[in-house]
């Protein structure tokens, strides 16, 4: 059964497509999104994570540190899951020019490249997921939209092989 669910999973995200918007298509919408100005200090999130066809399969709370040294943010964030798993990821990004970003943590694969236009901030990366006993190599197109002093909104696909395999959405908000 377990080797079905897997063949399974592997089929599916063989079948599903993938694409994104362009940022620059949000040049004009204001209010600018400054990554180290918006994390910097204390960010609560709620989120939730739906699988391929959209059904919702996890809830998670997030607290989130924000600490800026110059052209360095750290972001400290622990999720608390609606099935009581907890897990923390510590984000080391650096500014670099005309609104891009680099980032690292342990479970992303390489460097997450991040821009930012407009209201609008595009991270891609890849994040490694522990699934079962094994983990797999997920792509992110995480995209986040400034909505206020306060409120970001987050909606980040995951793709495999370039097939969507899931949906992220979050909500932000700065303490």
């Amino acid at each position: 059964m377990q080797l079905f669910r897997r063949w399974l999973f592997l089929l599916l995200i063989l079948l599903l497509p993938a694409c994104s918007t362009p940022i620059s298509e949000y040049a004009q919408s204001q209010p600018k999104f400054d990554l180290f100005q918006y994390f910097d200090g204390e960010v609560q999130a709620w989120g939730m994570l739906q699988n391929y066809s959209g059904k919702q399969i996890r809830r998670f709370d997030v607290s989130i540190q924000g600490t800026v040294d110059g052209d360095a943010l750290t972001l400290k964030e622990d999720f608390i899951f609606d099935d009581g798993e907890q897990q923390q990821r510590i984000w080391k990004i650096t500014r670099g020019n005309n609104g891009t970003y680099v980032g690292k943590a342990d479970d992303v694969v390489g460097e997450a490249k991040g821009v930012a236009v407009g209201n609008a901030l595009n991270w891609q990366y890849t994040l490694r997921v522990p699934m079962d006993d094994t983990s797999y190599d997920i792509r992110f197109d995480d995209w986040m939209f400034r909505q206020d002093d306060t409120r970001v909104f987050n909606v980040a696909e995951m793709t495999k092989w370039g097939f969507t395999v899931g949906k992220v959405t979050l909500f932000f908000e700065k303490q």
